[in-house]
Order: C-alpha cells, then sequence, then structure tokens
C-alpha cells in the first residue's frame, strides 16, 4: 500500500480543498436560502446547512477512527484532497504543498465505536429515504470534515468536541441501557 495513502497528514494544498468545499455550501446556501429552487436568496434558513454539518462531524469521526473502514476511508479522502489540490496549486502557481498537520483528533473509543456503528447502519437503511439535496451536503460534509478537523488550531475545535462527546454518549447508552442505570 502507498504510505502516503495511509498517512495522515494534511497538506497546505488539502487545506485549500477544504476550505473551499466549507466556502462553496456556504455560498449555496447564502444565494438559496436553503432552496434551490430560489437562486435569487433569501430566507437563509440555517436548518439547510444541518446535513453539511452533520456531515462535518461524521468526517471528523472517521478521523478519530484508529483504524476499519471507515478509518481507512478518511485517509483515502485526505490522500485525494491532498493530491488534487497539490495538483491544482502546482498547475495554477508552480509551488508545491507542504504538510501542515497531522490528524491528532481524539481517538474514538469502545464506547462512541458503538455509536458510530449505529450511524453507519441507520444511514445505510434510510439511504434511499433521505433526499438528494441532503446527501450532496452530507457528503460534502464528509469530505470537508476529513480534510479540516485534524492538526491544531480552530478546526481541531471540531474534533476536540465531537469525538469526546461521542465517546460519553456511547458510555452513557452502555450504563443506562444495557447495565441497568438507567434511572
Amino acid at each position: 500500500m502507498n504510505n502516503e495513502f495511509s498517512s495522515a497528514a494534511l497538506t497546505g494544498a488539502g487545506l485549500a480543498v477544504g476550505l473551499a468545499l466549507l466556502a462553496v455550501e456556504h455560498w449555496r446556501w447564502w444565494k438559496t436560502g436553503g432552496n434551490p429552487a430560489t437562486a435569487g436568496g433569501g430566507g437563509r434558513d440555517p436548518r439547510a446547512l444541518v446535513p453539511f454539518w452533520s456531515g462535518i462531524a461524521f468526517g471528523t469521526l472517521m478521523v478519530a477512527c484508529p483504524a476499519g473502514l471507515l478509518g481507512t476511508a478518511s485517509g483515502a479522502m485526505r490522500w485525494g484532497g491532498n493530491a488534487l489540490g497539490d495538483l491544482l496549486m502546482s498547475t495554477l502557481t508552480g509551488q508545491r504543498s507542504s504538510v501542515v498537520a497531522t490528524a491528532a483528533a481524539p481517538q474514538l473509543n469502545a464506547d462512541g465505536a458503538l455509536i458510530v456503528t449505529a450511524i453507519v447502519i441507520v444511514l445505510w437503511l434510510l439511504r434511499k429515504q433521505i433526499a438528494k439535496v441532503a446527501k450532496r451536503g452530507f457528503k460534502s460534509g464528509v469530505w470537508t470534515g476529513t480534510l479540516l478537523a485534524i492538526g491544531t488550531g480552530t478546526f481541531a475545535l471540531i474534533g476536540n468536541l465531537v469525538v469526546p462527546n461521542v465517546n460519553s454518549l456511547g458510555a452513557m447508552l452502555l450504563g443506562k441501557v444495557v447495565h441497568g442505570t438507567f434511572l
């Protein structure tokens, strides 16, 4: 396997791709107000961004997976973002990108993995009922999350909020439902 493919590193060019995805999704929302039929804007219902930001949270959880299909997929998405960004950067500017961050999201533990597994099962079973626009926003958010929610700084805040809370939710679920401490 290619070592760069399994790398948890984010390049400046991959960061540019993640920022572009973030900007495009918010620009669409700003222009349409969450409703593509009203291209004139207006309304700007923040609920229209829920699929995108849910995708960012899920992408962050994928980065926090130490291995498995989700961890491997997040590495592939990051590799793809780095490669695409570097191709564009080198073509447009003549400069190559360098590593700006490595995966530093808190690791998902066994309790959090229970929640992530349940989310994946629910998403799989409901995939036909989810609207196409919501799927596009979610998928864009997942790719954005795998690119932006690693490292240190502002974007690491998402990882430091999402992962520990999912771990705590899993522990609470096990304690309350499985072990009978519901009350």
